[in-house]
């Protein structure tokens, strides 16, 4: 087989070295820098010919910074001679520009999927997209895992009680119902709303039954933490015992992580596809780290074995947990 490489960029370097850690290889030395006018420098330092190289690269904020390293990188990849390039989009920017909801509007996020294919690369690992569909804008071949037995085991080793999990929106109902469908918990759905001038969202409503029950709320993204900071306190003024949030992505823009400090939620968890700044973290907030997952997918990859297995064994884990407080 080709040799496995790994190479970081500058987004999440942290995630990158502790995947590295956990495959037992080195990362492939990179000089990435900046020109005095923005312009963006990259150069592999040893040879990759030949090899499966895995490119880990969100393109977290700023987005188009780290999507144009990424999209450099693939290409001093592309003229190194590799076997493969597969890039490891842990957080894949744009992904909310999935359709056209008003006349003249981009689809950003299929404009964004050719152009990582135009730079060569053969294959991209991306987790929990907004939609699913923007998996379909790539040609070529693509894998969108879901953090679900994450979350699961999480919640599981909490051992809380009169569970209900709550989708931010309708668009989010099927999310919270995956989770719902492994502890057997219900769900409720917020009624969100975007007002016509400004677009911001309208948190009138909860369909399902919160009073006196545990609400952990499920969502891929938080970016301004307006609606989750609503909903915790619509969930609250409707009689929910404790509130929790797990979220994928920590995009938190401009004053979120103090939003959420404030609100009536007990505690956020995230993941660290996106690495945050010292300011941005809170006492409320826990990270799951997806390195140990992404590790096993990018061995699994390279040898071109079935990630079915994992999951098999994180649910089967998961079954045990799920027996285990039931006694």
């Amino acid at each position: 087989m080709q040799q496995l490489r790994l190479m970081a960029g500058s987004a999440n370097r942290n995630l990158a070295e502790e995947v590295a850690k956990r495959l037992n290889v080195r990362l492939t030395p990179t000089d990435i820098r900046r020109f005095p006018d923005g312009e963006i420098y990259v150069r592999i330092l040893e040879s990759v010919r030949g090899a499966d190289v895995f490119l880990i690269q969100p393109t977290c904020p700023d987005a188009n910074l780290n999507l144009m390293e990424l999209l450099i990188t693939v290409d001093a990849l592309k003229r190194s001679s590799p076997q493969k390039i597969t890039a490891v989009i842990p957080y894949y920017g744009y992904s909310r520009q999935d359709r056209k909801n008003k006349p003249r509007e981009p689809i950003s996020a299929k404009l964004v999927a050719k152009m990582i294919e135009a730079a060569g690369v053969d294959r991209v690992i991306t987790f929990d997209l907004h939609v699913a569909q923007v998996q379909g804008f790539f040609d070529i071949h693509s894998d969108n895992l879901d953090l679900i037995p994450l979350y699961v085991e999480h919640i599981l080793s909490r051992k809380l009680r009169n569970i209900v999990f709550i989708a931010p929106d309708v668009g989010g109902a099927s999310r919270a119902r995956a989770i719902a469908n492994v502890i057997h918990a219900p769900i409720a759905i917020i009624d969100k709303r975007r007002s016509e001038n400004s677009n911001k969202p309208i948190i009138e409503n909860i369909i399902g039954e919160v009073k006196g029950k545990t609400c952990i709320i499920i969502d891929d993204i938080i970016d301004s933490g307006g609606t989750i900071t609503e909903a915790s306190a619509l969930l609250r003024k409707q009689g929910a015992k404790d509130i929790y949030v797990y979220a994928t992505h920590a995009v938190l823009s401009g004053d979120a992580a103090k939003k959420l400090e404030k609100s009536e939620i007990k505690e956020v968890v995230f993941t660290d596809t996106i690495k945050l700044p010292g300011e941005k973290q809170i006492k409320k907030m826990k990270i799951i780290s997806i390195a140990p997952f992404l590790a096993e997918t990018i061995s699994r990859a390279h040898e071109g074995t079935p990630m079915g297995t994992v999951y098999e064994k994180l649910y089967k884990k998961i079954g045990k947990m799920s027996k285990d407080g039931r006694k």
